[in-house]
C-alpha cells in the first residue's frame, strides 16, 4: 500500500510517502525476484472462480490519488509492464467534483484517465475520505455511492474495488460497500492477503518513507511482518476500541 510518491511531499503525507528513487528500486526488486503484479479485481476474480494466479502474485496499490502517482510512479510501472490499482477519493481530486481538504497536490481526471489507459485499475476510496465507521447510515451511503458514481461518470466504467479510508471498516461499512456495487475491498492490517479474510476485508502491507530496500524485501516475501508492524497493530487494536465507543456514544445521544 502506497500513498504519495514525491521528492518533497507535504508534511501531512510525508511519513506515508516514498521517494521516487525508492519506488523505482522497489519495483526493480519485484521484477528481479519474479513477482507478477496484478490488479485487485484480477486477484478477486481468480479467487472467486478458482482461476489460476500468476507466479508470485502481488498487488501494488495507491490510496487517495496523489499527483505523484502519475508523475513518478506511472513511468516506472510502464517500464516494467506492471499492473496496479489506484483508489481515489473523488472529492479530493482536482476538477469539477473537488471539495477541497486534500493534504497534498492531487491528480486531476485527465491524469486518472491516463493511468487507467495504461492498465491501472481505478477503485473507490470514498468521496471526501472520512472515517466511514463513524458516519451515520445516510452519510455512509452517500460517501460510498457518490464515489462510485463519479468514477463511473469520469471513466465510463464502473469501479469494482474499494479501499477503506484509514484502513478501518465495520460490518455495517462492509455491507454498505457491497450494497453500492463494489465486489471487493481492501483494508490495511499489515499482513498478507488471504482468501479466508473474505473479499471485503483483504489486508495490505504499508510502505513508508522510512522503508528501506532490505525491509521492503522482507515485507514482500512475508517475513517478519509481526515484528515490523507490532507497534502499528497495538495502536490499531487500541484505537478500534475508542472508535467503537465513539460510535456507540453518538448512537445513544441521538436517541
Amino acid at each position: 500500500m502506497y500513498h504519495a510518491v514525491g521528492h518533497r511531499p507535504a508534511d501531512a503525507t510525508y511519513g506515508l510517502s516514498v521517494a521516487p528513487e525508492a519506488f523505482a528500486e522497489q519495483m526493480d526488486l519485484l521484477a528481479d525476484r519474479g513477482f507478477t503484479p496484478l490488479t485487485t479485481a484480477a486477484l478477486a476474480h481468480a479467487w472467486r472462480t478458482a482461476g489460476a494466479l500468476p507466479r508470485r502474485p502481488v498487488l501494488i496499490t495507491f490510496d487517495d490519488g496523489y499527483e505523484g502517482v502519475h508523475r513518478h510512479a506511472l513511468p516506472v510501472l510502464a517500464e516494467h509492464g506492471f499492473a496496479a490499482t489506484l483508489f481515489v477519493s473523488t472529492g479530493w481530486l482536482r476538477g469539477a467534483h473537488g471539495e477541497g481538504g486534500a493534504p497534498d497536490t492531487m491528480l486531476d481526471w485527465d491524469q486518472v484517465r491516463e493511468l487507467a489507459g495504461a492498465g491501472t485499475e481505478i477503485g473507490g476510496h470514498s468521496h471526501t475520505h472520512p472515517q466511514l465507521d463513524q458516519l451515520d447510515d445516510e452519510r455512509l451511503w452517500s460517501e460510498t455511492l457518490r464515489c462510485k458514481e463519479i468514477v463511473t461518470e469520469e471513466l465510463g466504467t464502473r469501479p469494482v474495488s474499494f479501499a477503506y479510508p484509514y484502513g478501518y471498516s465495520s460490518r455495517r461499512v462492509r455491507r454498505t460497500v457491497r450494497a453500492a456495487g463494489f465486489t471487493q475491498a481492501l483494508a490495511v492490517g499489515n499482513a498478507l492477503a488471504r482468501r479466508r479474510q473474505g473479499p471485503y476485508a483483504l489486508e495490505r502491507v504499508t510502505v513508508r518513507r522510512r522503508t528501506g530496500i532490505e525491509e521492503f524485501a522482507r515485507l514482500v516475501e512475508g517475513r517478519a511482518l509481526g515484528r515490523a508492524f507490532a507497534a502499528d497493530r497495538a495502536l490499531t487494536q487500541g484505537y478500534a476500541v475508542v472508535r467503537r465507543a465513539r460510535r456507540a456514544g453518538r448512537a445513544l445521544a441521538g436517541r
